[in-house]
C-alpha cells in the first residue's frame, strides 16, 4: 500500500500567506476560501462534542461529512475549505449567546474544527451549536470546571472504554446520556483498527471497510462509522469529555515505535511511525482536543492534568508512546524475570517525572489517574503456586509500578484513585506498594471499567471471573458484563457504581447497577457502600 501523506505540526501551524491555519483558535487566514460554499446535504452527520473543560472555557468539535462513508475518506466534502460558525449560549434556546465566532474546516484536517472558547464563567453549564450555510448542527451541552483553588462540594462523572463497533450496539451510551454528570472520561480504544468484513452485528458494509486500517482515508472511514452511531453522539452532546487513547486507535499492543507485528514491513519502526502518524491525525480530527494535542507527525502530547478545583485532579497518562517493548515477547507468563527490570518503563522518563512532581505539587483531595491498562496485579492462576500475568499492562513493568505507587504514598497523596479501561471486565481492587510482599501497605484504589461493547455480550460470574477473585485477594469485585462506571465524589468519599447492560448484540438493553464500591477519604482501598 502506498504511503498516505500526513501533516506535521510545522505544516499545519507554520507558513505564511493565504491558507496558513491557526488551529483551534477560530482564527484562520484563508482569504475567501471558506466564504461561500453551499452544501446540499446535512454536513453534521457525525454530531458535535466538547472536551477538556477549564474554569474559563472548553474546546468544541465537529467534523463536516455530508457523505461520511465515501471511500476516499473525505466525507463528501472534496478539497474546498468551509467556514463554520459557532455559538455558545447560557440557555438551550440560545436567547443569551455569550460567545460566537468562526473556524475554517479544511481538507487537510478532514474538515474538522476545534474552536477553543474562553471567557466563560466557571462551574456552569452552557449550550453550543455550529452553522454552515443553511445547515444548523444538533445542540450540545457542556460545562466549565470550577475555579482553580475553589472547593466544589462534589463531582459526578462516568468513565468508559473499549467500544468495538463490530462487537455490538452502543446502548450503554444511551443510558449514560441520561445520567446526571459533569463530564465523561474516555480511557481508550475509542476505535479498533481491524477490518469489518464480518461483524457480530451482522451488518453488510461496503467493501472499502473490509481491510485493516493503514491509510489516513481508512482511519477516517473507521471513525466515521463509529461516530455515526446515535447513542455515542448523544453522550458526546450531553457532557464535555476528557479523552485519551490506548492501543487500538493505532494497532493492538503497540509499544512506542514498535508494531506488534512479528513479520512484514511493519516490523520496521520507520514504517510503523508512518502508520502512527496517520492514526494520530485521524484521532485528532475526530476528538474534541485542544491544539496542544495536535500531532506532530507520529508524536502527540496526550498526558495532561485538569484540576477540578481542590476536590480532584484528573491526571491523564499516556502508557503507549513512551513505553519499553513488552517483556518476554508480550502475551502472558509465570516465569518472566524481565518484568522486574528497573529499566522497563510504561511512562518514559519525562512523563514519569511530570507525574511524580504532580504528586508533590497537587492541592487536590482526590488524585485521579486516567490510565489505559490495569495497574494492580491481576494473577490469572489461583492456588498460590505461581503468579501468571499479562505482560502488556503494568504487570509487565513491576519496578516502575512499585515506584509510582510508593512515591504517591511518600509524597503525601491523600487519596490515590486509578481509573482504567482495556480489560473488558469490571474490577475494584486495592493498590499495594509491592504485591510480592504480603505485608505491603495498601496505598491506593483502582477501578477498572468494562467495555462498552468489546467482547460481545459478556456475562456476570464467569469461570474467568471466579479464577480472578480466587487468585487475587486484593480484588473486592469483578464482573464481565458490558457498560460503564458512574462516579460520585465529595469531601467524605468516592463511590463507583458499575452500570451494566445484559446484552449488546441486539438493541434496547436495560441498564442496572451491578455493584457500588466506596473509598473513604484518607483510607486507601475499596469498601462496600
Amino acid at each position: 500500500m502506498a504511503p498516505t501523506p500526513t501533516l506535521s505540526r510545522r505544516r499545519l501551524l507554520g507558513g505564511a500567506g493565504a491558507g496558513a491555519l491557526l488551529l483551534g483558535t477560530g482564527l484562520v487566514d484563508v482569504g475567501d476560501a471558506g466564504a461561500a460554499v453551499r452544501l446540499r446535504r446535512n454536513p453534521f452527520t457525525l454530531g458535535v462534542a466538547s472536551g477538556d473543560p477549564r474554569p474559563d472555557g472548553v474546546v468544541l468539535w465537529t467534523r463536516l461529512a455530508p457523505e461520511p462513508f465515501e471511500p476516499d475518506g473525505r466525507g463528501g466534502m472534496g478539497k474546498k475549505s468551509v467556514r463554520v460558525r459557532w455559538e455558545v449560549a447560557a440557555d438551550e434556546r440560545f436567547r443569551r449567546v455569550v460567545r460566537r465566532g468562526s473556524a475554517v474546516a479544511s481538507a487537510e484536517l478532514g474538515h474538522s474544527v476545534h474552536p477553543e472558547v474562553d471567557g466563560l464563567e466557571p462551574d456552569r453549564r452552557y449550550w453550543y451549536r455550529f452553522r454552515v450555510g443553511d445547515h444548523l448542527s444538533p445542540v450540545g451541552r457542556t460545562r466549565t470546571f470550577p475555579r482553580r483553588g475553589s472547593a466544589p462540594k462534589d463531582l459526578r462523572f462516568a468513565f468508559a472504554s473499549c467500544q468495538a463497533w463490530h462487537d455490538g450496539y452502543y446502548t450503554a451510551y444511551d443510558h449514560m446520556a441520561e445520567e446526571d454528570l459533569d463530564l465523561v472520561v474516555h480511557l481508550g480504544d475509542y476505535l479498533y483498527e481491524k477490518g469489518l468484513k464480518s461483524n457480530k452485528r451482522g451488518v453488510d458494509l461496503p467493501a472499502h471497510f473490509d481491510p485493516e486500517t493503514f491509510s489516513l482515508a481508512r482511519y477516517r472511514l473507521q471513525y466515521a462509522l463509529y461516530k455515526a452511531e446515535r447513542p455515542l453522539q448523544r453522550a458526546h452532546a450531553a457532557f464535555p469529555w476528557i479523552q485519551t487513547i490506548d492501543d487500538h486507535e493505532v494497532e493492538n499492543n503497540f509499544a512506542d515505535d514498535r508494531s506488534q507485528a512479528d513479520t512484514g514491513s511493519d516490523q520496521d519502526p520507520a514504517v510503523f511511525r508512518r502508520r502512527r502518524a496517520r492514526a494520530f491525525q485521524a484521532m485528532y480530527e475526530n476528538m474534541p482536543l485542544r491544539r496542544s494535542q495536535l500531532p506532530d507527525g507520529p508524536d502527540v502530547r496526550l498526558h495532561r492534568r485538569l484540576p477540578y478545583g481542590t476536590l480532584a485532579d484528573f491526571t491523564m497518562l499516556d502508557t503507549r508512546q513512551y513505553r519499553s517493548d513488552q517483556p518476554c515477547g508480550d502475551g502472558e507468563s509465570a516465569s518472566c524475570d524481565e518484568r522486574y527490570d528497573p529499566d522497563q518503563t510504561m511512562l518514559g522518563g519525562k512523563q514519569k517525572r511530570w507525574l511524580l512532581d504532580g504528586f508533590s505539587s497537587s492541592r487536590a483531595q482526590w488524585q485521579v489517574l486516567g490510565n489505559q491498562a490495569p495497574m494492580g496485579q491481576t494473577d490469572l492462576t489461583p492456588g498460590g503456586d505461581e503468579t501468571r500475568v499479562y505482560l502488556d499492562p503494568w504487570d509487565g513493568y513491576v519496578a516502575e509500578r512499585n515506584q509510582v505507587l510508593g512515591e504517591a504514598q511518600d509524597r503525601g497523596v491523600r487519596n490515590l484513585v486509578v481509573i482504567t479501561g482495556d480489560r473488558h471486565q469490571n474490577y475494584a481492587l486495592d493498590l499495594k506498594r509491592d504485591y510480592d510482599d504480603a505485608r505491603s501497605a495498601v496505598v491506593g484504589t483502582e477501578f477498572v471499567g468494562t467495555s462498552i461493547t468489546s467482547g460481545g455480550d459478556g456475562g456476570d460470574r464467569t469461570p474467568e471471573i471466579a479464577n480472578l477473585l480466587a487468585a487475587n485477594p486484593h480484588f473486592r469485585f469483578a464482573n464481565s458484563q458490558r457498560g460503564y462506571v458512574r462516579v460520585h465524589v465529595d469531601r467524605e468519599r468516592w463511590r463507583s457504581d458499575f452500570r451494566v447492560v445484559p446484552y449488546v448484540l441486539r438493541k434496547g438493553a436495560p441498564v442496572s447497577t451491578r455493584a457500588s464500591l466506596v473509598v473513604q477519604d484518607g483510607r486507601p482501598g475499596v469498601q462496600t457502600s
